[in-house]
């Protein structure tokens, strides 16, 4: 779709040199030879605005920019709001899978706590944008611009902006300036244009040597690039951005990666490199997607109340055969990191909300998929005394100023109920992790195809909520797509 003009791009101007990593799925575990299972939360949404934009321009996806957690946290499943003084709520669920007969799929939602919107701390905020020769497109530099101005407009008083660019060497083109100079900003975003070089490395060490100069004490303090992502001159490689990024963590300043274009986008790189600066990734295409960033979910993309978030599950084995955990497949961590304060997992903002999804295949169900022989001396599992658990949900965080983690716990019943008594949320949820698993073409896919996706989709409809109605037309487009 064309940024400017809403126009879908037709698919022969969509060059095929964007990289995307290799995903592997994640496969069933038996649950008594492997009864933990722990990931790191994933609060990013760009693969699913990056796909939609591919699929409306008449193309499928390569599989491996299908990152199915993101699909799912795209949308919002109306989670209540925490109490007391703890920074997230869990909401959990358990119901009948749709597209396998007698596995059952269990929802495990975070929903951050939101801010007071009146009384937000200042930002001190640090544009790290690419003005490359590769950024000359309507719907990468002039896009960027609206989208960044329009920013500006959201942000909270007291808040300062720096602008950094890069493009053949670094430059600062606006040091730290209040917002409510919001003409000297915009003009310095105005006057951006595209031409030479790539030089990101270059760009992100001047972005946090000015985020460190202007630093704000119990700010929000963060870089937020803009790129396609085509690094090409001096440090970039990923495992040298990645150590620069590693000089700056651990000073409270975040990252932020918004996505732009296509032909020559770098996902893989951004994904990976959000994820080692404690930062956040989107995929901006429309101005539409723009507001959605940038200013209906602003606080949430950019104050953090949790870091560190980590999530680990223990499955009962006299109730749980086996258990897969759909997506988070490069958030899945070792078990033993899960108590470990120097291992690094996914931050959580004011607002943000979290889901994660595993199919459940429980105790007394035909299962072909055995991957280890039967234990000859391991004594069967058992529940807890006087319990009925399927699980139990752990989470660990750490407050945003210590660096110590603390830890919850939720037991999950071992009772599922039937879909037509699933909840709107669990029912749509179940068809974007549906749609998800289609596009990559999973081995687990059972009975599901797009008219089920779509049907699934419709059942889990509740209101008029603009980003779930554009879901079903997105499965019709794929389906038609699929067909030809």
């Amino acid at each position: 779709m064309n940024a400017a003009t809403g126009t879908h791009t037709t698919s022969d101007t969509i060059h095929n040199t964007e990289e995307y990593d290799r995903i592997v799925e994640n496969d069933f575990k038996e649950a008594k030879a492997n009864p933990l299972s722990t990931f790191s939360i994933d609060v990013d949404n760009a693969s699913y605005s990056n796909v939609r934009r591919i699929i409306e321009a008449g193309q499928m996806p390569e599989k491996g920019a299908v990152r199915i957690e993101e699909f799912i946290n795209y949308f919002d499943y109306g989670y209540p709001q925490p109490e007391g003084d703890k920074p997230f709520s869990i909401t959990t669920e358990v119901w009948d899978t749709p597209w396998k007969d007698g596995h059952q799929l269990v929802r495990i939602g975070l929903q951050g706590k939101s801010l007071d919107y009146e009384n937000l701390r200042p930002s001190n905020l640090v544009f790290l944008l690419d003005t490359s020769g590769s950024m000359e497109s309507p719907e990468k530099l002039p896009l960027l611009r609206d989208a960044f101005m329009m920013m500006v407009d959201n942000l909270s008083p007291g808040s300062r902006v720096s602008i950094v660019t890069y493009a053949g060497s670094a430059g600062l083109v606006l040091p730290s300036t209040p917002v409510d100079n919001k003409k000297a900003i915009k003009e310095a975003l105005s006057g951006l244009h595209a031409g030479g070089s790539t030089a990101g490395g270059e760009g992100l060490e001047l972005a946090y040597k000015t985020a460190a100069s202007n630093f704000i004490k119990d700010g929000n303090n963060r870089v937020i690039l803009a790129t396609d992502g085509d690094f090409n001159v001096g440090i970039s490689s990923r495992s040298g951005l990645m150590e620069l990024i590693e000089k700056n963590k651990g000073k409270n300043i975040f990252l932020t990666i918004c996505g732009f274009g296509m032909g020559n986008y770098k996902d893989g790189t951004m994904e990976e490199i959000s994820n080692w600066g404690d930062g956040n990734y989107f995929y901006i295409d429309t101005m539409k997607e723009a507001k959605k960033v940038f200013g209906k979910e602003l606080t949430a993309n950019l104050f953090v109340i949790a870091k560190d978030v980590k999530v680990q599950v223990e499955f009962n084995p006299a109730k749980v055969q086996a258990y897969r955990l759909i997506g988070y497949e490069n958030r899945v961590m070792a078990n033993e990191d899960f108590n470990n304060d120097l291992k690094d997992a996914g931050e959580l903002g004011a607002g943000h909300r979290v889901t994660a999804l595993y199919e459940v295949v429980p105790v007394g169900v035909a299962f072909k998929n055995r991957t280890t022989d039967k234990l000859k001396y391991q004594e069967p599992g058992k529940t807890i005394s006087g319990s009925d658990e399927l699980m139990t949900v752990k989470l660990r965080y750490k407050p945003l100023d210590s660096d110590k983690s603390l830890l919850i716990e939720k037991p999950v019943a071992a009772r599922s109920i039937p879909w037509s008594q699933a909840t709107k949320d669990s029912k749509f949820v179940s068809a974007v992790a549906g749609f998800g698993m289609l596009l990559r073409d999973s081995k687990y896919k059972g009975s599901l195809d797009y008219k089920m996706v779509k049907q699934l989709a419709l059942d889990g409809m509740a209101g008029t909520d603009e980003y779930k109605t554009e879901f079903l037309s997105l499965v019709e487009e794929a389906r038609n797509i699929s067909s030809k």
